[in-house]
Formats: structure tokens, sequence, C-alpha cells
């Protein structure tokens, strides 16, 4: 196994991540050949004892702004059916989860 570091995995395509992945057995790039190069970056770091520092909340902020999306669209179905306890709920939610971003971006910079 070559030695990388971080920065020259992130210049990399998703196409030679997954290469080097192919040749890798450990748990955290289970099922590589679908990741997105955001998620395979960090699992790749993770198989390969690479230090991250910020790469791991790349990855994180990913899965938040997914929620967000789900969120916001259960938001966009209780306006439209006028619920406004679920409507309450789901804007208390989505505040929660930007508050995330918010201490997510702030802890990167």
């Amino acid at each position: 196994m070559a030695d990388y570091t971080y920065e020259q995995l992130k210049e990399m395509t998703v196409e030679d991540l997954r290469k080097i992945a192919d040749g890798i057995q450990h748990e955290a790039i289970q099922g590589h050949n679908t990741m997105h190069k955001e998620q395979l970056l960090p699992a790749l770091c993770t198989a390969l004892g690479i230090q991250t520092h910020h790469a791991a909340a790349g990855a994180e902020k990913a899965r938040i702004k997914a929620a967000l999306r789900k969120v916001q669209a259960k938001r966009d179905a209780a306006t439209t059916a006028r619920d406004r306890a679920a409507l309450a709920a789901t804007r208390r939610q989505i505040h929660v989860l930007k508050h995330k971003l918010r201490r997510l971006a702030a802890k990167i910079a």
C-alpha cells in the first residue's frame, strides 16, 4: 500500500480514489464504488490512517444538508395542508439543523 497525504488524495479523481480503495479491506470503505468523492475521501483517510482534520467535517456537512432538504420538504407539505402543529415542528427542526451547520462552519474556520 502506497503512502498518501490528504492533499494528494484530495487532488485525485473519484475513479483514482476508488482504485485505491479496491485494494483495501476496511469497514470504513465498504460500498466505495457507490460513494461520491466527499464521502469516499474521509472514509479512505480513515482506512489508511491519514489525519483529515477538516475532511470529516465535509462529510458531516453533506449529511446535515440532506436531512435539511427532507425537513424542508415536510415543511412545505405542512404549509400546503395548513397543519400548524406539523409546521411548527418542522420549523424547529430546520432551526436546529441550520444551527449545526453554523457550528460546523465555525469549527472549520
